[in-house]
């Protein structure tokens, strides 16, 4: 879920690339290092999600993005919506990650799996 809300956000950044120069603007080289930089930086991080450090690299891109709003006001808006649906991605993922370790546990020792777990190989 976490990769879909940074391919999502990828789009989002790298449309506000023309935006921030039309509107806002912003010198076309800091534009694309910001908006273009941005996108990049949410596919290498949905790309890298097998490891730890790419979700802490998930929540600086949404800081950032949120931060872009002082350029692009409605990035205050787009930012904080990208930064709740990573939050819920976030929480979620962690969530099924802590009942699939459980329901694992539960198979290894021979119990009944909990409720909403793994079913159990005949």
């Amino acid at each position: 879920m976490c990769a879909a809300v940074l391919t999502l956000e990828a789009i989002t950044l790298g449309l506000s690339t023309p935006v921030m120069v039309t509107v806002a603007d912003v010198p076309l080289g800091t534009a694309l290092a910001l908006g273009l930089g941005l996108a990049v930086a949410c596919i290498v991080a949905a790309g890298m999600l097998r490891k730890e450090w790419a979700y802490g690299l998930g929540w600086a891109i949404q800081v950032a993005a949120v931060a872009l709003g002082l350029l692009v006001p409605v990035m205050f808006f787009l930012g904080a919506l990208f930064g709740l649906l990573w939050g819920t991605a976030y929480g979620l993922g962690r969530r099924i990650e802590r009942e699939r370790a459980a329901a694992y546990a539960a198979f290894d020792a021979g119990e009944e799996p909990p409720a909403g777990g793994a079913p159990r190989a005949g």
